[in-house]
């Protein structure tokens, strides 16, 4: 009898571990990064470009990721076998072909990005940067753009007319 709880207990346990487990690489996959979150991400590589999409000059230490998960200005340390490449990174740029849980590392040498290839890697994300597409106005822009709003609606008087002297006699008293 006692041997066939401990079985019972034990088999119990290990399915509860299993399903935590799951669940966490669930809730790792589908949630939004925060500041502190470590993440598993693919890294790729490019070097074409002069200038990213927040403005800057392209250079070692600029990324690019999906705005709508790593916002412009996200800074992360990226972990990878190869220590080369580990190191901080600043999300300065986004892409057509950065979507998901893809961050793309900006490298000098175009041989360099392309022996680079696809390599998953462990992220963790250091700042969370701003996205203004995700964000709800402020009250003090609510506020003023009710204002320029009814400014904008209101009819504009008309300005009176000068007399205008007559050009042939003297000029009135």
């Amino acid at each position: 009898m006692a041997a066939m709880a401990y079985v019972f207990l034990y088999e119990a346990t290990i399915r509860d571990s299993h399903y935590a487990a799951r669940q966490a690489t669930v809730a790792e996959a589908t949630s939004l990064p925060q500041a502190g979150a470590q993440l598993a991400f693919t890294a790729t590589a490019y070097c074409k470009g002069e200038t990213t999409a927040s403005g800057v000059i392209v250079r070692t230490g600029v990324a690019a990721a999906d705005s709508a998960l790593l916002p412009v200005g996200t800074v992360v340390r990226v972990d990878m076998p190869n220590s080369r490449y580990s190191g901080i990174w600043t999300i300065m740029d986004t892409g057509p072909a950065v979507q998901g849980r893809i961050i793309d590392l900006y490298l000098w040498s175009c041989h360099e990005a392309l022996d680079f290839g696809r390599r998953p890697v462990r992220l963790t994300v250091l700042r969370l940067g701003w996205n203004p597409q995700m964000s709800a106005p402020s009250l003090v822009d609510r506020v003023f753009r009710q204002r320029e709003a009814v400014r904008e609606a209101a009819p504009v008087p008309p300005a009176e007319a000068a007399p205008v002297p007559p050009a042939d006699g003297p000029p009135p008293n």
